[in-house]
Formats: C-alpha cells, sequence, structure tokens
C-alpha cells in the first residue's frame, strides 16, 4: 500500500508577541470608536504553522510520506528550508508572485487574552493547484485554505474516487450551507471540532446524527473532553490522552487529524485510530509552538500504553 497521503491545506508563518501587561487595562471601554492603542512587546517568535504544514510535520514523524498541496509567497524560502531538513516534500506546493505567504500575527496579554490580524496573502490562490497533478495518493484531506480552493479539491478528489477527509475548520464561516452539504456527500470522511459542528448543523439545518450519515465517519473534537466518532450509526467516545504538561495548545487539532489519516491509511478500527490521534494530540501540546513535537515509534508505544492500557500495534515494514 503507499503511504502518500495528500494534504491539501494552508502553510503560514505564526509571529507571536508577548505583552508584559493586561490588555483591559489599556483599552477603555467607552472609548472603543476611538480605538488607537500600541502594545510593546519585548518578547517575539516566529512559527511555522498552517494546517497543511502542521498535519505534515507529525505526519512525518509517524512513517507516512505526506505531500503538501498548497500555495506560497515569494517569502517561502525559510519554510522550503525546514520542509527539506525534515524530509517533507515540496514539489506540490506552488509559489505565488508578488505575494507573502500567509501569516498570522498574534499578540498575547498576561491573561492570555490574544488579539490576531490574519493576512491570508497566497493562500487565497489555492485554486491554481490541481489533484490531478498527484496521481500516487492513496488518501487526502482538505484542511482550511482559500475557500476556492478547497471546494475545487473536494471535488475533484470525488471524481478521482481518492479517499478524502474534509475539515473546513477555521473556513467554516466561509461556506453556504449547501456547499458545506455538498462537500459532505462528496468526503469519506470529515472531522470538526465541537463548536464547528454545532455551526454546521445550524447552517445546513440538519442534527449531528444527520450529517454523520452522509460520510463513513464523523470525527468531532473536544478538547479536554476528548472527542466522539460517528460511525455505523453509533458514537465512540474517544477519551483524551493525558498530557505530562500544558505548554501550548496551537496546532493541537492539526496533530490530532494526522493521527486520523494514519489509522485510516492502514485500515485501523476507529477506536484504535481515535486514540492515536488524541495521543498526538496530548503530545503536540506540551511542546511550544505547531510544529515542535517530536516522539519516535518506541516513546509513541510507551504513552499510549499508559494513555488506554493498550498495546499499539504498528503497521507491517512497506505498508
Amino acid at each position: 500500500m503507499s503511504a502518500n497521503i495528500l494534504v491539501c491545506g494552508s502553510v503560514a508563518y505564526d509571529t507571536v508577541m508577548v505583552f508584559p501587561g493586561r490588555f483591559k487595562e489599556h483599552i477603555l471601554p467607552e472609548q472603543i470608536h476611538l480605538l488607537n492603542v500600541s502594545f510593546l512587546a519585548p518578547e517575539m517568535r516566529r512559527e511555522f504553522g498552517g494546517c497543511a504544514g502542521n498535519i505534515a510535520h507529525t505526519l512525518k514523524l509517524l512513517g507516512a510520506s505526506p505531500l503538501i498541496m498548497a500555495t506560497v509567497g515569494e517569502d517561502a524560502g525559510p519554510y522550503f528550508a525546514r520542509l527539506e531538513e525534515r524530509g517533507i516534500s515540496r514539489t506540490h506546493i506552488r509559489e505565488i508572485p508578488g505575494s507573502y505567504t500567509a501569516q498570522a500575527f498574534v499578540t498575547t496579554d498576561l491573561d492570555d487574552n490574544q488579539i490576531t490580524a490574519f493576512h491570508p496573502g497566497a493562500m487565497m490562490f489555492s485554486h491554481e493547484n490541481h489533484v490531478d497533478d498527484v496521481p500516487e495518493a492513496a488518501l487526502a484531506i482538505v484542511a482550511p485554505d482559500g475557500r476556492d480552493g478547497m471546494l475545487q479539491h473536494v471535488r475533484d478528489l470525488a471524481r478521482r474516487r481518492v479517499p478524502f477527509v474534509f475539515d473546513p475548520g477555521q473556513g467554516l464561516p466561509l461556506f453556504r450551507g449547501e456547499e458545506l452539504l455538498e462537500c459532505l456527500a462528496l468526503a469519506d470522511y470529515a472531522a470538526f471540532n465541537d463548536y464547528e459542528i454545532r455551526l454546521t448543523a445550524e447552517r445546513t439545518g440538519r442534527t449531528v446524527a444527520q450529517l454523520a450519515g452522509e460520510v463513513e465517519a464523523l470525527i468531532v473534537t473536544k478538547g479536554g473532553e476528548g472527542s466522539e466518532i460517528h460511525v455505523a450509526g453509533e458514537c465512540l467516545q474517544i477519551p483524551a490522552a493525558p498530557p505530562a504538561a500544558i505548554v501550548d495548545p496551537t496546532g493541537c487539532g492539526d496533530a490530532y487529524r494526522a493521527g486520523l489519516l494514519y489509522g485510516i491509511l492502514h485500515r485501523w478500527d476507529w477506536r484504535t485510530t481515535g486514540q492515536l490521534a488524541a495521543l498526538l494530540g496530548a503530545l503536540k501540546i506540551e511542546t511550544q509552538g505547531p510544529q515542535n513535537h517530536v516522539f519516535d515509534p518506541d516513546k509513541l508505544a510507551d504513552r499510549y500504553r499508559q494513555a488506554f492500557g493498550e498495546t499499539l500495534r504498528q503497521p507491517p515494514a512497506g505498508a
């Protein structure tokens, strides 16, 4: 079985600044219509992010061969160097002349409140990529990206009969109810967090059970409360794996989705797949940034056994 997994989604930079104070002490509610504030942020870091990049990072750690399909700007050199260093192919990442790579600018205060500005940049040209250019994909995911590109990838993957996960994520508000129903009807699997599935139910006028009936499996993550996998008319409750420390939740959902893809690719049962996904989310939360967590197969198996009291079976070599 080919281990190639096509990961359609965003590649982005995250610039995170820390304001050593509290926003509420500088923003006056009665003057909000005249807002003009500046925050000195002496602490700053730049992370490599984007849903496709994050998912591919964890898939590579698992031993899979992720193929990222994304659009980036002329400033993508450092990201390309990182992918090359980690052995992740950038063959299907398209550089858009005259644009910047998508990036988020996040300022956090001492109460963990955040002010974020997001520039989509080259992400808005994701429709210039075509899944027909990746004949070797055995499985795919359509993660948050430019709206037109996401719709195009969904339709093309369905036409090619490549099994895929539909994961609208933070791009969900971009879609009308009928478009969401179309994507679910064409997808084999779908993944949402608990807020996103409620919004999807509201926007489509369907219940969660009805939405689950559109796909082979509907996965709903619920943070520290674990996750649910709706499959074959049942709802499997997957407990959260306990993290050793809670450092940074950024990218936990993407690590979880890498576990889903890995389990689907190797035809694991849904409980094992969900538990692996939950563990990967826990491992990610222990590390600052969405792509700085590392593990080896032995560590992963030990943590799985500790979390769930079961042995994590590995796929045969070459699978």
